[in-house]
This record gives structure tokens, sequence and C-alpha cells, in this order.
């Protein structure tokens, strides 16, 4: 084969790399996802009531911090029919002081808005046991793009920062486990983050 067979088979494969790199970059732009994921439940089953009335107190400042409200209400009548009216007064002040879904933090979005770039919407801390608690994204709408990631992070620059995980979708409400043991009061900035370009698409800080 002559040279110019050979550069010919070069230049078309250099053309195949080039078309396949920009198809995936610019793709991601013009394809929009949606996710609606529901609160997650603090605790799916109700506790029995023996058991609930041997706990030791903290017990049940856990127990009663991750019920719903209708079982917080069918265990108060349970405590009133069995006449034990300590452990009721206890109860219903342990109902009144805990909050299955209690909110510890809300944000805006506030998108980078250069035409390429943005996005829209809540950021929400939300404990949904004594230790852990998720970030929850809602109404979220943010412009699509490659290889984005959810950081918490100590700024606007990802210069420390916890890793969520990918983007789930690019419009919608999400939830983000949040590590157990992540310092929020520094850890205090949402990012929507290009990974493969370090481009910051969108922030939400929590003040504090």
């Amino acid at each position: 084969m002559n040279k110019d067979g050979v550069k010919k088979i070069i230049y078309s494969a250099i053309s195949i790399v080039v078309i396949i790199v920009i198809v995936y970059l610019v793709s991601p732009i013009f394809i929009s996802t949606e996710i609606n994921e529901p609160l997650p439940l603090a605790i799916n089953a109700p506790v029995a009531f023996e058991e609930f009335s041997k706990m030791t107190e903290e017990q049940r400042i856990e127990i009663a911090r991750n019920m719903t409200n209708e079982q917080k209400n069918k265990m108060l009548v349970q405590f009133a029919e069995s006449g034990n009216n300590s452990t009721l007064d206890e109860f219903m002040n342990l109902t009144l002081n805990t909050d299955s879904n209690q909110l510890v933090g809300t944000a805006t979005f506030v998108g980078v808005n250069n035409g390429i770039h943005n996005a829209e919407g809540m950021a929400k801390i939300i404990p949904i046991s004594n230790n852990d608690s998720i970030l929850r994204l809602e109404n979220l709408k943010v412009t699509n793009g490659p290889d984005l990631y959810v950081y918490l992070s100590t700024d606007k620059g990802a210069s420390d920062f916890v890793n969520l995980g990918n983007l789930k979708a690019n419009n919608g409400n999400q939830n983000y486990n949040i590590p157990s043991g992540t310092d929020l009061s520094k850890y205090n900035t949402v990012l929507i983050w290009c990974k493969a370009f370090s481009v910051l698409f969108g922030s939400a800080e929590f003040k504090t």
C-alpha cells in the first residue's frame, strides 16, 4: 500500500474518533432526563407496643423520631388503653419534640448562567434517622451535560468536597445519601459539577 493510502486510513480513523468524542460530549445537552423520587420513609413498619414499652428512654427517642404520624397516633391509643399514664405522658412529649422528616437546611440553586451551564431548584438536608441524613433536590432543572456529579463542597470550585454520586437526572426530585459523619457546617455548598471538564453548572449554599 502506498503512502497516500496509509494517510487516508489514518485520517479516516482520526475522523471517526473525533466524531465519537463530539457525539459523546454534545449529545447530553440535547437529551433531557427526569426522575421523581419520594422522600424515603424513616421507618417502614410500626414497632410492636409490647416491644416499645420495654425500651429505654433513649431507645424510645430514636424510634419516635423515625415514626410516621399514623404510627405515633396508634401507639398513643395503645398506651391510653393500657392505663400506663406515666409512659403515655413520656411518649406524648417525645412525639411533640421529634419529627421523622425534620428539615435542617434549605438552599436555592444558582446557575452559572453563561448560556450553556444553568441550574435551578431547591436543595434540602433532611434527617432520616438519628445519625443519617439525605440531600434532597426538589424541582431541579439543570442543563444536561457529560459526567455530571453531585458534590457537597466547601466552595464553588470543588477544592474540597464529598462526592454523593452521579446526578440521577437533570430534572425532577431526587435523593442522595449523605455519608455518616459528614460535617455539614464545613461542606455546606451543593454543586452540580461536570467531572470530565471540572466545570460548575450550578450551586446551592446552606447559610449558617
